[in-house]
């Protein structure tokens, strides 16, 4: 059956399907004929089996291991309520302070902020754990605007590079230089307009949030 058929029958969305393909939680075959996935019974039972474990937010890295036979349904599900229980423990002690610091009545202003740290790295010393702003790898963050960056300057510099060459493969023929200089102006603009953008999309990146909280 077509991919989606199978969205019908499951119930999730056509890009988590390919997304479960592309992490290796399905291998749907290919039809021979068209090249198209071709999917079966087996992948449709797989499929409701993978939403369920993700709609108990089991982490792919686990469904994998369950896949593979690695693990163990008890043992994954034994494992997974350690982790639930504690995320439960830590929000209970998130609604505490929440509760607390809306039982006082205090606004932003008067707010003693040491005062709280204080009684949240007490509690990070009992094994709580808060949400945690987490750094975005830098590295993959510039991988995006850097290539299509250097994409588009490499064709504007081709570009540029052709019609320089064409205004000069026959000198008597060549159009006077202020239309030269025009036209080559175009790809040029577009060149320091790039790298302007470049420049403060790296600013950008590298001013956004640490992982302040790891600090503390």
């Amino acid at each position: 059956m077509r991919i989606n058929e199978v969205e019908q029958l499951v119930g999730v969305t056509k890009g988590n399907i390919r997304f479960y393909e592309k992490e290796g939680l399905i291998t749907p075959r290919r039809n021979q004929e068209n090249g198209y996935r071709d999917y079966n019974e087996a992948d449709v039972e797989w499929l409701k089996k993978i939403r369920l474990l993700r709609m108990l937010d089991v982490p792919i890295e686990e469904i994998l291991r369950l896949k593979s036979g690695e693990l163990t349904l008890e043992d994954a599900m034994g494992r997974h309520l350690i982790q639930l229980e504690r995320k439960q423990s830590n929000l209970a002690v998130m609604q505490g302070l929440c509760a607390k610091l809306r039982s006082s009545r205090c606004q932003l202003e008067g707010l003693d902020a040491n005062e709280v740290l204080d009684s949240m790295e007490r509690h990070e010393q009992e094994g709580t754990q808060f949400m945690n702003v987490k750094r975005q790898d830098k590295i993959i963050r510039y991988i995006s605007p850097v290539g299509a960056a250097a994409v588009l300057l490499v064709l504007m510099g081709a570009l540029l590079a052709l019609i320089v060459w064409g205004f000069t493969i026959s000198p008597e023929e060549a159009p006077p230089v202020g239309v030269v200089v025009t036209v080559a102006a175009v790809p040029l603009v577009i060149i320091v307009y790039v790298l302007v953008a470049l420049y403060q999309r790296i600013k950008q990146i590298r001013g956004g949030e640490e992982n302040a909280a790891a600090q503390y």
